[in-house]
C-alpha cells in the first residue's frame, strides 16, 4: 500500500491534514505530514547493503524501511545508518532543518519548556518550533531522552540544556511549560522521595522564574490528583480520593502539592498560572518500556509475545493521542481560562476491550505491511497492582466551553500511527 493511500479520518470522518488551530490570537495550526516527518520517520536505516549506496536508496525501498504515514519531506530526515553484523550506529544530522514560520519580533515567544526531551514535552517542542517561537529545553534526561529533540539541535530558535528544576535556574522567557516530572508508575516510584521533590522544588523554581520574568506559567497536573475517584466521569470540581501512604503517593500527592503552590503564587504574587490535568495519553516516541498500558500492549503484540492484563480487565481508561494534548496545551496557555483544566478523551474502555482493539490493530498493520506471523498472540491476565485506579475518564465540559477544545483523533487512529512508529523502530533495530 503506498503512504499516500492511509488516510487520517477524525471522530466525525473527516481527513485530518493540519493540527492545531487559530485561536486566542495565537496560531498553532500546522500540517500533519511536516509533523509526522519529524517522528514516524526512522532516525537510521537498517540495511545489510554496502554503507556507500544506502543514501542512493530509492524513494520505494525507503518507504518501507521507513514508517507508511509519512510521505516526502525527505531532505528534512536525518539519514543516520545502522550496522546490524557490528549493532553500530553513524549518527548524522539533518542536512537541512525544516522550515519554520518566520515570524515578527511582537509574535515570536520565547518559551521554555522543562521537561522538553520527554515524550509530551518533545511532540509540544516540535510544534513550537514549526510554529517559528524560540524554545528552550529544559532536561535532566532521567526518562527523557536526546533523541527526540536532536533534530532541533544547531537551529537558531532552540537550545537544549541538561538541568534538574529541583535546583533553580535562571533565564528570560514569556513562557513556561512546566512539564518535569517522571509520569509512568515504575518511574516514579523509582525515587519516590526524587519524585515529589521534584514536583515540589522544581515547581517552586519554576514558579519563581514566572514571577521575576512576568511569564505566563502552566504546569502539566495529572488525572492522578483524583486518585481512585468515587465520582465518575471526573470534573474539575471533585478535590480527589487518594491514599497519600501508598506507593502512588509521590506523584499523586506531588502533583496535588504543586497545584497548591501554582494557585499560591496566582494569589500572593499574581503570577498569570494555566493547570492542565492530562489523562491518559499514547503517541509516538512514548518509551516503549515505562510500563504505560499501551505501549506494553502493542510491543507485546508486535514481537508475538503475550499481551499482560492486570486484574481482571474491567477497570476501565480513556485514552487521547498525543496531538489532541498538543492541542489542548496550547490553546490553554494562550486563553484566559485560570482555572484547572482536564484534558482528556471521553471514549472509556475496559482494559480488556482495549488489549483487543490493540491486537486487532497490529494484525491489520502487519496484514497491509505483508508481514507474517505464527497465529494470535494470546491475552494473558496478572493480579492488579496496589492502589490502581478502577474507574477514569474525564468531564471535558470546560476544555469544550473554555478553550473550544475537543479530542478529534479515533483511539483507533492513534493506535494505528504508534503501531506503525513502533513496528519501524523494530524494523531498525532499536526496540
Amino acid at each position: 500500500m503506498s503512504p499516500s493511500h492511509i488516510k487520517t479520518l477524525d471522530k466525525d470522518g473527516d481527513e485530518i491534514t493540519t493540527v492545531g488551530f487559530k485561536r486566542f490570537g495565537f496560531d498553532s495550526e500546522v500540517p500533519l505530514d511536516v509533523l509526522r516527518s519529524l517522528y514516524l520517520r526512522s532516525h537510521y536505516i537498517v540495511s545489510n547493503k554496502d554503507p556507500k549506496v544506502i543514501e542512493h536508496l530509492d524513494e520505494e525501498e525507503e518507504e518501507v524501511i521507513h514508517a507508511k504515514l509519512s510521505t516526502g519531506h525527505s531532505l528534512f530526515r536525518p539519514t543516520s545508518i545502522y550496522f546490524p553484523d557490528s549493532k553500530s550506529i553513524s549518527y548524522t544530522t539533518l542536512s537541512r532543518f525544516p522550515p519554520v514560520k518566520l515570524l515578527s519580533p511582537s509574535e515570536r515567544k520565547r518559551i521554555l519548556v522543562t521537561g522538553g526531551a520527554g515524550f509530551v514535552g518533545s511532540h509540544l517542542v516540535d510544534r513550537l518550533m514549526l510554529l517559528g517561537h524560540e524554545v528552550t529545553v529544559l532536561d535532566n534526561f532521567f526518562t527523557g531522552s536526546k533523541t527526540t529533540v536532536s533534530h532541533w539541535v544547531g537551529h537558531p530558535n532552540f537550545e537544549l540544556v541538561r538541568h534538574d528544576v529541583v535546583e533553580p535556574f535562571m533565564i528570560e522567557c514569556d513562557q513556561i511549560y512546566h512539564l518535569a516530572c517522571p509520569a509512568s508508575p515504575p518511574h516514579y516510584q523509582f525515587n519516590a522521595v526524587k519524585t515529589i521533590k521534584t514536583s515540589f522544588m522544581g515547581t517552586l523554581n519554576m514558579l519563581g522564574l514566572a514571577k521575576r520574568t512576568k511569564a505566563r506559567f502552566l504546569i502539566s497536573s495529572t488525572s492522578e490528583v483524583y486518585g481512585d475517584p468515587e465520582v465518575h466521569p471526573q470534573h474539575e470540581d471533585y478535590w480527589g480520593h487518594v491514599n497519600p501512604i501508598g506507593p502512588r503517593a509521590c506523584y499523586d500527592e506531588g502533583k496535588r502539592v504543586a497545584e497548591t503552590l501554582t494557585y499560591g503564587f496566582q494569589r500572593q504574587d499574581g503570577v498569570d498560572v494555566r493547570v492542565a490535568r492530562i489523562f491518559n495519553t499514547y503517541g509516538p516516541r512514548m518509551n516503549p518500556f515505562d510500563g504505560r498500558v499501551v505501549s506494553n500492549f502493542i510491543v507485546q503484540a508486535l514481537k508475538g509475545e503475550d499481551m499482560t492484563v492486570y486484574g481482571d480487565g474491567t477497570q476501565t481508561r480513556s485514552f487521547q493521542y498525543i496531538h489532541d494534548l498538543t492541542d489542548g496545551l496550547i490553546a490553554l496557555m494562550n486563553s484566559d481560562e485560570t482555572r484547572p483544566v482536564n484534558i482528556g478523551n471521553g471514549d472509556e474502555f475496559t482494559i480488556g476491550e482495549f488489549a483487543e482493539l490493540v491486537r486487532e490493530i497490529v494484525e491489520k498493520v502487519q496484514d497491509e505491511d505483508g508481514a507474517e506471523r505464527e497465529g494470535r498472540v494470546n491475552i494473558v491476565y496478572k493480579p492488579i497492582p496496589t492502589d490502581d485506579p478502577q474507574k477514569r475518564r474525564p468531564d471535558t465540559t470546560r476544555a469544550k466551553e473554555s478553550l473550544g477544545w475537543q479530542p478529534r483523533w479515533t483511539v483507533r487512529m492513534g493506535l494505528e500511527e504508534m503501531v506503525r512508529y513502533y513496528k519501524a523502530k523494530l524494523v531498525e533495530g532499536s526496540l
